[in-house]
């Protein structure tokens, strides 16, 4: 199972693994005080299309299509967020301020059409 929180949110037990998925750490936010198992800055998008989508929900198609070609380009990037998820639960972590429109919940998609077939 996968599951999207924002970084600043508690962490709570049935999260299970937690990973932030953005390029940037979340700005305010103490390293110390961040419950994560790991920072993967290269499932998240380039700093060209991060720039580029601005979170602008216009650009929603566009991003993900662009998005989901670098994700293509790079599985080494992603593949263990998806070993973990075939273990437990994983919860992607991200610092937009929209909760539809950001690189997680496009990240999550993806996984989600890659994982193997049970």
């Amino acid at each position: 199972m996968i599951k999207l929180k924002r970084a600043r949110d508690e962490a709570e037990p049935g999260d299970g693994a937690r990973y932030l998925v953005d390029r940037l750490w979340p700005r305010g936010v103490a390293k110390a005080s961040l419950k994560m198992d790991g920072w993967l800055k290269d499932a998240a998008p380039s700093n060209e299309l991060r720039h580029e989508f601005h979170h602008d929900p216009a650009k929603w198609d566009e991003f993900r299509r662009r998005y989901f070609a670098e994700l293509d380009a790079n599985p080494e990037a992603w593949k263990p967020l998806l070993e973990a998820a075939g273990k437990g639960t994983v919860t992607l972590m991200y610092d937009a301020h929209d909760p539809e429109h950001n690189n997680a919940v496009a990240l999550a998609e993806y996984l989600k059409k890659h994982a193997p077939r049970k």
